[in-house]
C-alpha cells in the first residue's frame, strides 16, 4: 500500500541556519507517528517544512504527498489536498470570533460533524469570545485541534498539543486524537517535548527520535519511551543504539 506521506533525504533551513538535516520518513494512512526529542531539535521546522509555510526553505531532499511531490507547492495547496497543521503557540486575534473562523473552515471543507467536535473537544461555550484572546493553556489546545479536525485532514501535523495543558484538557485531546485515526482515518504527526501526551495514547504507529535537526533512532513506542522517561533523549539514543547494533 502506497505510503500517504514520503520524506526523502530532507534537508531545511530558516534563513541561513540549517535546523533539518537529511530526515527520511514514511506515514501510512491511519497511523500515528510521534516525534520526540529536546528544545530546538527541528521537530517544529519540519511540521514547518511538510506544510509549506514560507519562513522554511529547502536545501535539499522531496516531500511527496498522495504520489504526487509537493516540494515547492504553496502551503494553501497542500492544505487544499488535505494538510493541516495544528501550531504550537496560536497567535490571538482580538475583532475576530472563533465562531467566524470556524464557520469559514466548516462551510470551504463540508464538515458535517462540527457540533459533535465542538462538544468532544469542549470549545462550543468559546466560539462567540475572539479567537484565542484571553484563553487558557488548554483552552488554546483544543480551540487549535477543533479547527485542524474541521478541516477534514488526510494529515494532521499536531506541534506540541501537550505542552501548558491541564491534566483534563491532555485527556480530551488525546480522546479526539484517537477519534481523528479511528473515525476519519486521518493520518498523524505528534510533536512533542515533554512527552506527557503519550501514556493516554493507544494508536501510536512509531516513535522517532530527533536531536539537532536529525531524526536518530525509529522504533515502537513501547520500547522507546520508558527509556526516555528514564534517562532523557542523548542517554536514551546511546543505549537503544547500543541494543540495535
Amino acid at each position: 500500500m502506497r505510503d500517504l506521506l514520503r520524506i526523502k533525504d530532507l534537508t531545511v533551513a530558516i534563513g541561513d541556519k540549517v535546523i533539518v538535516r537529511k530526515v527520511n520518513l514514511s506515514v501510512g494512512r491511519g497511523e500515528m507517528h510521534v516525534i520526540m526529542g529536546p528544545n530546538a531539535a527541528g521537530k517544529s521546522t519540519l511540521l514547518a517544512a511538510i506544510m509549506g509555510l514560507p519562513r522554511t526553505r529547502i536545501l535539499k531532499g522531496s516531500i511527496i504527498f498522495e504520489g504526487v511531490e509537493i516540494t515547492n507547492k504553496p502551503c494553501y495547496e497542500r492544505a487544499k489536498m488535505g494538510i493541516a497543521l495544528a501550531h504550537q503557540i496560536p497567535p490571538a486575534v482580538k475583532g475576530v470570533r472563533f465562531s467566524e473562523v470556524a464557520k469559514a473552515l466548516i462551510e470551504r471543507c463540508g464538515c458535517s460533524d462540527h457540533t459533535l467536535m465542538a462538544k468532544m473537544l469542549r470549545v462550543d461555550k468559546l466560539l462567540e469570545r475572539d479567537l484565542f484572546v484571553g484563553f487558557s493553556g488548554g483552552e488554546r489546545k483544543r480551540a487549535e485541534l477543533y479547527l485542524t479536525m474541521i478541516q477534514g485532514p488526510k494529515l494532521a501535523l499536531l506541534d506540541e498539543p501537550d505542552s501548558g495543558v491541564d491534566l483534563e484538557s491532555l485527556s480530551i485531546i488525546a480522546n479526539v486524537i484517537e477519534y481523528l485515526i479511528r473515525k476519519k482515518n486521518a493520518s498523524i504527526i505528534l510533536v512533542t517535548h515533554s512527552g506527557a501526551i503519550l501514556e493516554k495514547l493507544s494508536r501510536i504507529s512509531k516513535t522517532h527520535i530527533m536531536i539537532n535537526g536529525e531524526i536518530v533512532y525509529s522504533g515502537y513506542p513501547d520500547d522507546i519511551i520508558p527509556i526516555v522517561t528514564k534517562f532523557g533523549y542523548r542517554k536514551s539514543v546511546e543505549i537503544l543504539l547500543g541494543d540495535s547494533r
